[in-house]
């Protein structure tokens, strides 16, 4: 995928998300244990074969630049291309349903002229799924869309989830919040390289808007067509959607779907030593990280690393 560079933007917040709001932004926020959640559309793009990725920053980085690194984890500390750390405007947009900020764009348009590439491929943070992206670039080469979205099959009812109505797979109009079963935004789209630069030109007046906000009266002339994704998909806007993303994964099924070992999650390496469960310990159901010490009792529960359970205690839920 030499004709594709890609762009995660993290400069933004959910209105529902305090616990990352003013720590951490939702991009480095734990999952599994492990991981994090940039994780995921940054591993997407590198199984992909996209070997430049740009990351727009919010203003509360600290956290997300010490699990990025140089991008050596996900093989993007290279010479040619690479990983691409990018300024995001001050304290980003906290509107709902606002991710692809215009401001954030135009201020990294360096980003997209210094390049051959003839495609952008932009995505956020706030979605856990593990999909093969060449697809989604076969698709767009194949139609005569200008933009083709990434979309799926609502599970849950979410405020925060950008919603699309279509006319056959052509978006007509997207709208803030979605019910169970409706046809919504993953936030990931594919677009012309050139035709992004050209509505950065169009729209700079409303730079405070979304790309897509921006969008809505010129869906007649920009053809956006969609890409429907049919594999594991968890939103994360609020506690509780973290807390359910997290939880649904210790059922083997869906962990199943998102793990696959064609296209592993990359994320930062620690050199951690194993868990070590204890004489006596008691396990199940569970996810234990690297590090742990387990004496006591756990069941149904996700252990970050170096986390110790005393002998007598019981984690739970």
């Amino acid at each position: 995928m030499n004709r594709v560079i890609g762009l995660i933007t993290c400069n933004y917040a959910s209105t529902n998300m305090e616990i990352a709001n003013d720590v951490r932004p939702i991009a480095s926020m734990p999952f599994l244990g492990r991981y994090r959640l940039v994780d995921f559309p940054l591993s997407n793009m590198v199984n992909s074969d996209i070997s430049t990725v740009g990351v727009i920053m919010p203003f509360n980085y600290r956290s997300l630049i010490d699990h990025l690194g140089s991008g050596k984890d996900w093989n993007l500390d290279r010479k040619s291309g690479g990983l691409f750390i990018l300024p995001g405007s001050a304290f980003g947009t906290s509107h709902t349903g606002a991710r692809f900020l215009l401001r954030d764009l135009i201020s990294n348009r360096p980003y997209l002229e210094r390049t051959d590439a003839e495609y952008v491929l932009l995505s956020t943070s706030n979605f856990v799924f593990n999909s093969d992206l060449t697809e989604l670039l076969d698709q767009h080469l194949e139609s005569d869309a200008d933009i083709t979205m990434m979309t799926y099959t609502t599970r849950y009812n979410d405020r925060d989830v950008v919603g699309v109505e279509l006319d056959g797979d052509r978006v007509v109009k997207t709208h803030n919040g979605v019910q169970r079963g409706d046809e919504a935004s993953l936030d990931c789209f594919i677009i012309k390289r050139d035709l992004l630069i050209d509505m950065l030109d169009w729209y700079r007046a409303t730079d405070y808007l979304d790309l897509f906000e921006a969008l809505h009266a010129d869906y007649n002339r920009v053809k956006v067509r969609t890409f429907h994704f049919e594999g594991h998909v968890a939103s994360i806007f609020s506690k509780n959607s973290y807390y359910r993303a997290n939880m649904e994964l210790l059922n083997p099924m869906p962990a199943n779907e998102l793990f696959t070992p064609e296209r592993s999650i990359k994320t930062k390496a620690h050199d951690t030593a194993p868990a070590k469960f204890e004489i006596g310990s008691k396990v199940s159901n569970s996810t234990i990280s690297a590090g742990c010490r387990i004496r006591g009792s756990v069941t149904g529960s996700i252990l970050g690393r170096n986390v110790i359970i005393e002998r007598g205690a019981v984690v739970r839920d």
